[in-house]
């Protein structure tokens, strides 16, 4: 009858799902308190656990052979020293509880936890051994864990399980830390790979995919299936004494030691020869026949077989050889899955191969793994390591396994630091995805470790950043250039602009001041007002052909947008231009890395009008003239390296582009303020060019021909909210704008100045559908931003949302003032022809880059709202 109960203290017999479910239940209770142990605490427990166990390596190696008949007690003796030993070594010093990682500066600090019921299914082939290692890792990692022996097994698994668990309580770990199966059974393996929280899983393939297939995480690992490729350049001597030594370790149950040879066809003979000269049998074709047929039975290995003398399975197959004979070898030419000897064989049993060359070894390597099972553990490479480092490498890249061993005797190189320190020592060797395994390393207390990490809200580091150099005040441009002869050394200049400024004189000031240094120069002037990708391959074309040394753009934007996209491509001809369109939520970790500028030509912005603030930005706009697709690109890679503010450039603009070059200047200022990525920089700039918009924006439209002093106020606002957008980025009113413009062709200032003050009173809503997502953004706050802006141009009113009313005013009181028109509809835009492009034009825009520093994250419906509300004049409500 199944014990089920037990008095108190004495431990439950598990002998029963129900007696498992009580086992369950109180090694969980025992876990919860274990895990509030310190540090200090679990070493102690861990010291004296792994010294137990090491003490009675001996007796459970006696054990382990008597129980199951398998493999050598002297060799079992070196595994379970080996599990407490070296296990204890790798990780006596390594934290696995508490607090492991902070980083003030970002906000973060990374705890480790335990994970919490830990189910292990140990082997039949290592039983003792592995029961150590588990129940170790599990007491490093503040765990518990439930042991489900194998039923051929299970008095020394038990056994081993007991004295760890008996030498931890002493120490102060929890009485009920550890538990197993006392009687296993199908049933009840299954039961704690459900009901546990990790199983580490080592076994047969059927048992390890239980595991995987049991909805409950789990670490198994794959079978193996080590071929070992002795290469012409290998030492012989070592290569065949070291595979026998692991060949016979514990007669062959190691499952990662070595199970076929594949020889090079140079030294085939010589290695035979010496495998014989130490003792091993090479089966004639009637043995080998016999051998095969009892070795594999049905496709599966026979497990009588498994970790046994030569002699024994000899006798089983129905022949004899000689007591002292190490391992029994079959030579094979087919590597077909009905080939017994490519199989593995946990036993003293090998097969060889005969390799025309290398490729033909790692192809005879490879079809092994293929066909008959072992992809993802193991490989092996016999090899001159010095001289022959490209066969190495070549072995390395096309063996698809998780330990490619070189000149190491496999079963104990596997299990890793015996032979190289530096591997992790484990008695779970994962397989990875190649053989459906969810770790392909050897499995160690970082497997057993949940992490959690604590993330503060960090506000990181900001920036501003304009050109190397911004000179303003009129009639300063011939003073500045001064610096290309005198300072730099320059002696080759291309100019780019457009034809009405080249026709009307406005490159012949530089070109003068050239001549009068010796600068040589070249003038492109086929810039058109919205700039084309074409137009700006044409233009490299002819930079490349005289190769200046610096660049100098003069108009408005458009110039000095074409003149950026021509320097990219000049300095670097292999730069792709969708890729430099690539949008990017954060500028610092955009995926496209923007070539680095300045190597061939210095980059000279003169502007000619007062808005696009081109001459200080790192963003150029260009249209594809195959789709009419504006393209903004950005990257601070593009920041010209000096402007040039030079108010006799712009007094003879008309006032058509004066007032919507203005009307630009101000949208920008409003834009920067409102954007979750202004900063008190970026503010205090935007917000005095703003003041000077509207102090000086009608004078230069009414008088711009005399008005010296407004212009020049202008001109320095314009540049003032350059830096500012520069760095705080724009919104929605320019990604609005920039898709207007390109549908139905209206200059960019005007397409600003449509859409602003709808977009104000868009963002102006205290509680929007979806906020825009920045660190230092941290709530819906866009009202109150425009009504301090209101308050600082000295509009005041009873509360925010009446000065946000009047700044509101004001900017369609200087829209008006200026010549701009209310509507959309205004401009001669049919309404048949704005809704057919309404759904693009808000998609596009919603996709533009400047979308994504809004502080209201919009829904691609809320555009075509705002467009629907500036075509018809109606007021945004949203």
């Amino acid at each position: 009858m199944a014990k089920t109960t037990a008095k108190k203290n004495e431990p439950i017999f598990v002998d029963s799902v129900e007696a498992l479910s009580a086992k369950i239940k109180e090694v969980r209770a025992a876990q919860a308190e274990f895990a509030t142990y310190t540090q200090e605490q679990v070493d102690k427990i861990f010291k004296a656990a792994a010294l137990a166990a090491n003490k009675a390596r001996l007796p459970l190696a006696k054990m382990a052979v008597e129980e199951t008949g398998m493999g050598i007690v002297e060799d079992k003796v070196i595994k379970n020293n080996y599990a407490a030993e070296h296990i204890y070594n790798a990780y006596k010093n390594v934290q696995t509880c508490g607090v492991f990682e902070t980083n003030e500066a970002y906000g973060t600090t990374k705890i480790y936890e335990p994970i919490g019921l830990i189910a292990a299914v140990i082997p039949t082939t290592n039983p003792t051994s592995t029961a150590i290692f588990k129940t170790l890792i599990s007491l490093k990692t503040r765990n518990g864990i439930i042991i489900s022996p194998h039923p051929r097994a299970k008095n020394c698994t038990i056994a081993a399980a007991k004295i760890v668990l008996d030498a931890a309580v002493a120490a102060g770990a929890p009485e009920n830390i550890i538990g197993w199966i006392d009687v296993p059974s199908l049933d009840m393996t299954n039961q704690i790979m459900r009901d546990s929280d990790l199983i580490l899983a080592t076994g047969g393939p059927g048992m390890v995919k239980s595991a995987y297939s049991s909805g409950t995480p789990a670490l198994g690992v794959g079978a193996g299936n080590a071929s070992a490729i002795i290469d012409a350049s290998a030492d012989i001597k070592v290569a065949v004494s070291s595979i026998i030594h692991s060949k016979t370790f514990d007669n062959g149950m190691i499952c990662a030691t070595e199970q076929t040879l594949i020889v090079d066809k140079k030294i085939y003979k010589e290695v035979k020869a010496e495998l014989k000269a130490r003792g091993c049998y090479f089966l004639n074709d009637e043995e080998a026949d016999k051998v095969r047929h009892t070795m594999i039975i049905n496709g599966s290995l026979n497990a009588k077989i498994v970790g046994q003398r030569p002699v024994t399975i000899a006798k089983l197959c129905g022949f004899e050889v000689p007591e002292d004979v190490k391992v029994l070898i079959g030579e094979a030419t087919s590597t077909d899955r009905e080939e017994a000897f490519g199989h593995e064989k946990l036993t003293t049993v090998l097969g060889m191969y005969k390799a025309d060359n290398f490729d033909d070894a790692l192809d005879k390597a490879e079809t092994l793994l293929e066909n008959n099972g072992g992809l993802g553990h193991t490989s092996v490479l016999w090899i001159d390591n010095v001289n022959e480092r490209e066969k190495l490498l070549k072995f390395a890249e096309r063996l698809k396994t998780s330990r490619l061993i070189v000149n190491t005797p496999s079963s104990l190189g596997g299990i890793g630091d015996l032979y190289n320190f530096n591997f992790a020592p484990s008695l779970t060797l994962g397989c990875g995805s190649w053989g459906g395994n969810s770790v392909s390393e050897n499995v160690g207390v970082k497997h057993l470790l949940n992490v959690k990490t604590v993330v503060e809200r960090r506000e990181n580091m900001l920036w501003f950043r304009a050109p190397e150099k911004v000179y303003f005040k009129k009639g300063c441009l011939p003073v500045a250039l001064d610096e290309l002869k005198n300072v730099m050394g320059k002696k080759k200049a291309f100019i780019v602009t457009d034809q009405f400024l080249y026709k009307n004189g406005y490159t012949k000031p530089i070109t003068d001041k050239l001549d009068q240094m010796g600068i040589a120069h070249n003038v492109f002037f086929d810039v058109a007002p919205d700039p084309s990708l074409g137009c700006a391959l044409e233009g490299v074309k002819a930079i490349r052909a005289f190769e200046p040394d610096t660049i100098i753009a003069i108009g408005g934007g458009s110039a000095m947008d074409a003149a950026k996209i021509m320097w990219v491509m000049y300095e670097h001809p292999e730069a792709d231009f969708m890729d430099m369109a690539m949008r990017f939520i954060d500028i610092r970790k955009r995926v496209y890395t923007f070539p680095k500028m300045g190597e061939k030509a210095y980059f000279i912005c003169i502007p000619t009008s007062s808005g696009t603030g081109s001459e200080v930005t790192p963003f150029a706009v260009i249209t594809d003239e195959k789709t009419g697709h504006k393209y903004p690109l950005a990257d601070y890679a593009l920041l010209p390296n000096m402007a040039i503010v030079d108010t006799d450039l712009m007094m003879s603009a008309p006032k058509g582009l004066t007032a919507a070059s203005g009307l630009d200047c101000m949208v920008h200022d409003l834009e920067a303020l409102a954007s979750v990525m202004a900063t008190d920089f970026t503010d205090g700039i935007a917000l005095q060019s703003l003041k000077i918009t509207f102090e000086n924006l009608p004078e230069c439209v009414d008088n711009g021909q005399t008005a010296y002093k407004a212009r020049e106020k202008m001109a320095h606002a314009a540049t003032m909210a350059g830096m500012a957008f520069a760095n705080a980025f724009l919104g929605i009113g320019h990604s609005l704008a920039h898709k207007l413009g390109a549908y139905h062709h209206l200059p960019h200032g005007i397409c600003c100045a449509l859409v602003i003050t709808n977009v104000m009173k868009f963002n102006a809503n205290p509680v929007p559908t979806k906020m825009g997502t920045f660190s230092q953004y941290e709530y819906p706050k866009t009202l109150e931003k425009y009504a301090d802006v209101a308050r600082s141009l000295g509009l005041f009113g009873k509360d925010d949302k009446a000065c946000f009313k009047m700044l509101c005013d004001k900017v369609e009181e200087l829209k008006e003032r200026v010549g701009c028109k209310k509507t959309i509809a205004e401009y001669g835009i049919s309404e048949e022809d704005f809704l057919a492009t309404l759904d693009k034009m808000a998609e596009d825009a919603f996709d533009d880059q400047c979308t994504g520093a809004n502080p209201r994250y919009p829904l691609i419906e809320e555009l075509k709202e705002i467009y629907k509300a500036c075509y018809y004049g109606t007021e945004y409500k949203g």
